[in-house]
């Protein structure tokens, strides 16, 4: 069994290209021996944004607190806390702090297998 939560765990920086302020911990993933899934805890500071990207995964966002946009193939769509997000395989995407004083807070499931096999980047 695991129990961790979510303010205790160490953050480290997104290291990817046009990234502003998002952070991030794996709160279960492969190294914890999670065999389908992993858990991540994103923060994303006021004015800051994650990565403008896609993928060969799905991942399914819910949002903890703060407020902001999804960017999701093209259309952009205000979120804020009690937001869940589904994110299909292939699809640009982006999540934006738009709040003031308060980032935003979100929890992003995905699988720790690509499709095609590979190790999902982040998945611990």
């Amino acid at each position: 069994m695991l129990v961790r939560n979510i303010y205790d765990t160490p953050m480290k920086p997104v290291d990817m290209p046009g990234v502003k302020g998002a952070m991030m911990a794996v709160m279960v993933g492969r190294g914890d021996g999670a065999p389908n899934f992993a858990l991540r805890h994103f923060t994303v500071a006021p004015g800051g944004n994650t990565p403008r990207h896609s993928h060969d995964y799905e991942h399914e966002v819910f949002v903890v607190e703060g407020t902001g946009t999804v960017m999701l193939d093209g259309e952009e769509r205000p979120i804020k806390a009690g937001d869940v997000i589904y994110v299909p395989a292939d699809k640009e995407h982006q999540f934006r702090c738009t709040g003031r004083g308060v980032g935003i807070r979100f929890l992003c499931l995905v699988p720790v297998s690509r499709n095609c096999g590979e190790v999902t980047p982040g998945s611990g």
